[in-house]
């Protein structure tokens, strides 16, 4: 943590995270056995918590891994010149002379921001059954206050069917969520977070591109309305955009029917990368370093989409963005 606070590490060093995910990855999903005893334990303790199975939490947790991993990409940020890009595009990427660092809010500064992000999620949240993966539709109508009796009548299993809580004084809101009873396999936990990226990866792309049309011009400038990219960019949304970055996150996973505990790793891996991102930094051991080249977007990519407007859409990875420019240009060169 240290090392990466600092800024210390080298390009060469890329090979340990490497190393340890491969490790990790090639593992869970040949012996996930190996993993079982740790994940039953975890998700024991975690189901037996009322914080884990308030309904709230997925919102809180989300703040919570946003307000630690943003603070350290921004100290990193202010305190190595020499890794943000705006000064390498300026100055050639050998050059090390700094531009200002750009205004950035202090956290008391932010509370407004905060609040038009967790106010329409918490409305969700204590408004809304939740259906996840793996749960029978008795416990979800329970967790609803509605009587199992007439169940069949009253809940619809699937995530496309919201469902409203049963408003009572003795129950007025959502409280708690329904949770599986038994934690999912290693191998089930890789696999979900990999199909769930890359269908996120998919319908933000889409999404990315329907928000540069003109129509939408408006809602999406408030993104790019920036001197220089930086971390604190990550949450600069409009209110619209937002909503849609956790819909399509939510509808990513509930599409192949995550695990609620994948979708809690999910969010820690999700924060992080969305902040490195918008990090504004060339930093070694980016996400898009430890992939195979070519696989990811990284900060590098994101910086020219902030700074022209009209290429790489893609949040995460490289696939549809490399499409897209393929089929643009064959199209350009018929109309030549």
């Amino acid at each position: 943590m240290i090392a990466f606070i600092y800024g210390n590490l080298d390009s060469a060093s890329i090979w340990v995270p490497r190393s340890v995910i491969l490790f990790f990855l090639a593992t869970s999903i040949a012996a996930p056995d190996f993993y079982q005893p740790a994940l039953d334990s975890l998700y024991t303790s975690l189901r037996h918590s009322s914080v884990y199975t308030a309904s709230t939490f997925e919102t809180w947790w989300t703040v919570l891994v946003y307000a630690i991993v943003e603070p350290l990409y921004v100290y990193r940020f202010a305190r190595n010149p020499h890794l943000r890009l705006a000064n390498r595009h300026e100055n050639g990427s050998n050059n090390t002379s700094s531009k200002p660092i750009p205004k950035m809010q202090r956290p008391k500064n932010r509370i407004f921001e905060g609040l038009t992000y967790i106010t329409p999620l918490l409305l969700l949240d204590l408004t809304l059954i939740k259906k996840y993966g793996g749960v029978s539709t008795h416990e979800m109508a329970l967790s609803g206050n509605y009587d199992p009796i007439s169940l069949r009548k009253t809940i619809n299993g699937t995530f496309l069917a919201p469902t409203l809580h049963n408003f009572t004084l003795s129950s007025p809101l959502q409280a708690r969520r329904a949770l599986p009873t038994a934690p999912p396999t290693s191998r089930e936990l890789v696999f979900q977070l990999v199909a769930s990226f890359f269908i996120y990866d998919t319908l933000f792309f889409g999404f990315h591109l329907i928000l540069h049309h003109p129509f939408f011009a408006k809602v999406h400038s408030h993104h790019h309305n920036h001197q220089e990219i930086h971390p604190q960019i990550t949450n600069k949304l409009d209110i619209f955009e937002r909503l849609g970055l956790v819909l399509l996150a939510n509808f990513s996973l509930n599409i192949i029917g995550s695990h609620v505990l994948t979708r809690t790793v999910f969010v820690v891996l999700f924060v992080w990368m969305l902040v490195d991102i918008h990090s504004g930094m060339d930093l070694p051991w980016g996400y898009d370093k430890i992939l195979p080249e070519g696989w990811a977007s990284g900060s590098k990519r994101h910086s020219v989409h902030h700074r022209v407007g009209n290429k790489y859409y893609e949040p995460f990875f490289n696939w549809w963005d490399d499409a897209y420019e393929w089929v643009c240009k064959r199209e350009c060169k018929k109309v030549n």
